[in-house]
């Protein structure tokens, strides 16, 4: 029987790349995203042409109703549910410094950011404990997080406070679902080039030039699908509760 992930987010950019290439892996895909199905018809093309197991739910993870109907969708068409990927992410509207950033901007990028991972999780992780185990695993949960969270950007810190959160609810549910055969595990992308970055390219074009990445290129939506598809295996039996960074080197501390 083929397992089904569920990827926010999963229409474009990162979430795309992570679904077309769990679909190459042979998953059954729920992808997720806020748009109307008729605007994402060139990507959802592209995963039909690779899988026709696919089930495309519009949806805002920011609200309660439409995370249960994520997974209720999900498993009135497949069945079950081996992977979660919770990808969805904003960034906010207005970058402001940390003193004149609104309430109504930190409500925003952490109800979409880190609330919804620890609901929909949540959600996710009842549903696997009713499943039996296959080798001893019951499922998956992988967080994408982001370099944000250890390196401070003082005009999004909202964004920042997020992502930090991400990986404490990645410590959190691990504990918890380790002995349950649940793995969690969290991707922290560094600059990668997306939507969410073209309009600061020029920045990091420069910071390129300059060094500040190891490896010295944009890092790509494939890269973080890459680390995905490792996690959503069954090749990772004895480790949980970890980070991989997939950031060209940019977390190593450099004198």
């Amino acid at each position: 029987m083929k397992k089904t992930a569920i990827v926010t987010g999963g229409s474009r950019g990162i979430g795309f790349a992570i679904s077309l290439r769990l679909a190459k892996d042979g998953f059954n895909i729920a992808l997720a995203g806020t748009r109307p199905e008729s605007d994402c018809n060139k990507n959802l093309d592209t995963l039909s042409a690779v899988t026709g197991d696919y089930l495309y739910i519009q949806a805002n993870v920011a609200s309660t109703e439409d995370r249960k109907r994520i997974i209720d969708e999900t498993l009135n068409r497949f069945g079950q549910l081996d992977v979660l990927v919770n990808n969805a992410g904003v960034a906010p509207k207005v970058r402001a410094d940390l003193l004149e950033m609104s309430e109504e901007s930190y409500d925003y990028v952490m109800n979409t950011n880190a609330k919804s991972v620890m609901f929909l999780s949540q959600l996710a992780a009842q549903v696997m404990l009713s499943q039996s185990p296959i080798n001893g695993k019951r499922g998956t949960i992988i967080n994408i997080g982001s370099c944000s969270a250890e390196v401070a950007s003082v005009n999004r810190g909202e964004y920042c406070v997020s992502k930090a959160g991400i990986s404490m609810l990645t410590k959190l549910y691990a504990s918890r679902l380790a002995a349950e055969g649940i793995f969690v595990h969290e991707i922290r992308p560094g600059v990668i080039q997306t939507d969410m970055t073209a309009g600061v390219s020029e920045k990091y074009d420069r910071l390129i030039k300059e060094g500040i990445f190891p490896i010295a290129r944009w890092g790509k939506a494939e890269d973080v699908a890459d680390a995905v598809s490792v996690f959503a295996g069954d090749n990772f039996l004895y480790t949980t509760g970890n980070c991989i960074d997939v950031d060209g080197g940019f977390h190593i501390k450099r004198l």
